[in-house]
């Protein structure tokens, strides 16, 4: 049976850091995937991938099978970016891989107990947008789904490492000075995904993106917040561990999007535009198969 399962990337985090003293962050699924291909006794393997190779390895540990299993990943999300590119990648195989051997999905805790055990994960296969212990895990909470919301993604150059980052020595405390700024935001954005206000989505994410500058700059983030607001924008978000910044937008008030996207480019010369995405609901998706029967093409809630 061939498989293929795509998992959204996404623009950096709405919010990151701790909570009492606990690691978590708030998803910021788009629509960007990287897809894995699944099949079983095929000979392909991604070796310029080894995080997806030992995936594959540990999920077929998991559910106790010796069968060959061959993946092939396809993905255009930039690696090194804070965009979720080795959790996609991650969570797709196992899905793809569990999907193949057994003929029955993984469920969401499944996956991120294997995909844990691998790096610190982005909760982005998880439904709707989710507040996860990206580092233990021991929080993993579906907020529910997101208002409509667009996203242009600008890039400020260069690569993060994730596992390094979150080794720094300095972490835990530069995480604490800034936890009061890091709940006020939080409770902004849960409290806009409950009542499906964009604007307090947007103005969490921007208090989050804000308090991360002493833990890894970005460069001209706040001349771009502030053109970002001068064109409608309900805030901008940020890759707390990488490199990436999007700006938000309503998605029913778009009207000066490409104007901002214009004067974002002429004046902060340090960030690159990628392109323009939307906030999704986050959730594996099962896009190919070879045989499948009764089984939903998505899973998610249930």
């Amino acid at each position: 049976m061939n498989i293929k399962v795509r998992a959204p990337g996404s623009c950096g985090e709405l919010v990151q850091g701790t909570l009492g003293g606990v690691n978590f962050l708030i998803t910021c699924p788009i629509n960007w995937y990287s897809e894995a291909e699944a099949s079983i006794g095929g000979t392909d393997t991604p070796v310029s991938k080894p995080k997806v190779v030992k995936a594959v390895n540990q999920t077929l540990q998991y559910l106790g099978s010796s069968l060959s299993i061959g993946i092939n990943i396809t993905s255009d999300l930039p690696e090194g970016k804070g965009m979720a590119s080795s959790s996609a990648d991650i969570s797709a195989a196992c899905q793809a891989t569990a999907i193949a051997v057994t003929g029955r999905m993984l469920t969401c805790d499944e996956v991120a107990d294997i995909a844990l055990d691998i790096e610190p994960t982005d909760g982005i296969f998880f439904p709707g947008i989710t507040m996860i212990d990206h580092i233990k895990g021991t929080i993993r909470r579906v907020l529910g789904q997101p208002p409509p919301i667009y996203i242009a993604v600008f890039d400020a150059g260069g690569e993060v490492d994730t596992l390094a980052f979150n080794n720094r020595q300095d972490l835990a405390r530069l995480n604490q000075e800034k936890a009061a700024r890091v709940s006020q935001a939080a409770d902004l954005v849960i409290r806009g995904i409950r009542t499906g206000d964009a604007s307090l989505v947007g103005k969490g994410a921007t208090i989050s993106a804000l308090a991360n500058q002493s833990i890894l700059y970005k460069p001209c983030l706040e001349t771009l917040i502030h053109l970002a607001e001068s064109f409608g924008a309900v805030g901008v978000c940020a890759a707390h561990s990488g490199t990436v910044i999007g700006v938000l937008f309503d998605a029913g008030k778009m009207k000066r999007h490409t104007e901002c996207v214009n004067a974002i480019c002429s004046i902060c010369k340090e960030v690159t535009y990628l392109k323009t995405v939307e906030l999704i609901a986050g959730g594996l998706e099962i896009i190919g198969v070879t045989e499948i029967s009764g089984r939903e093409k998505r899973y998610g809630y249930a």
